[in-house]
């Protein structure tokens, strides 16, 4: 289970990542249900998971130098871990929802499912990551990351022939990863999945 934070949780105490979201995955209670690995590293400040145009949210060709240290150590925890490489999983939120588009667009036969939380990504892409079981949510009064970014990526999957799920809470803003992290149902769908 890779988790990729939000803006306000960078820099390098290594704890500040760990304030939403990610304890719901490594909780004693979810990992009797589903025993994981969980990694959640941290963006330095003034850096970015994702590497998009501000003009079209077009993908830039070179990966930010967090996005291939994340890739390094998720290669790294493969050869040195017991992980299941039939069911990595990434999630994020706010700036780490568009880290999550960023890394399946960039590693699509990586990721066995993928949960962005009010982010964006590249619609451009929906055709190289259709495959990919995704569930994404967004708050509608999201004043810091437009909702449309997260539905402009469920129309180009649909395109592409996709089924992404999508949740919009309809009286959320930015926090939309409180409920999505605590919907069950999302946490048992996405330990379902398998490449």
């Amino acid at each position: 289970m890779i988790f990729l934070h939000g803006s306000g949780e960078r820099g390098n105490d290594n704890e500040a990542q760990l304030k939403w979201g990610v304890l719901n995955f490594a909780s004693d209670q979810h990992m009797k249900m589903h025993p994981s690995i969980v990694i959640a590293p941290q963006c330095p400040t003034d850096m970015q998971w994702g590497n998009f145009s501000r003009e079209d949210m077009s993908l830039l060709p070179t990966p930010s130098k967090p996005m291939k240290l994340l890739k390094e150590l998720i290669d790294h925890a493969i050869e040195t871990m017991p992980v299941d490489t039939n069911r990595i999983y990434i999630t994020g939120l706010s700036m780490g929802g568009f880290g999550t588009f960023d890394a399946i667009s960039r590693y699509p036969d990586l990721f066995a499912a993928a949960v962005p939380v009010c982010g964006g990504g590249d619609p451009s892409k929906s055709e190289t990551i259709s495959h990919i079981p995704i569930w994404i949510f967004h708050g509608a009064l999201d004043g810091a990351v437009d909702p449309v970014l997260s539905r402009n990526m469920v129309e180009g999957l649909t395109k592409a022939g996709g089924h992404p799920g999508y949740t919009q809470y309809p009286r959320t803003g930015h926090f939309a990863w409180i409920a999505a992290y605590n919907d069950t149902m999302m946490m048992e769908w996405l330990y379902d999945q398998r490449k």
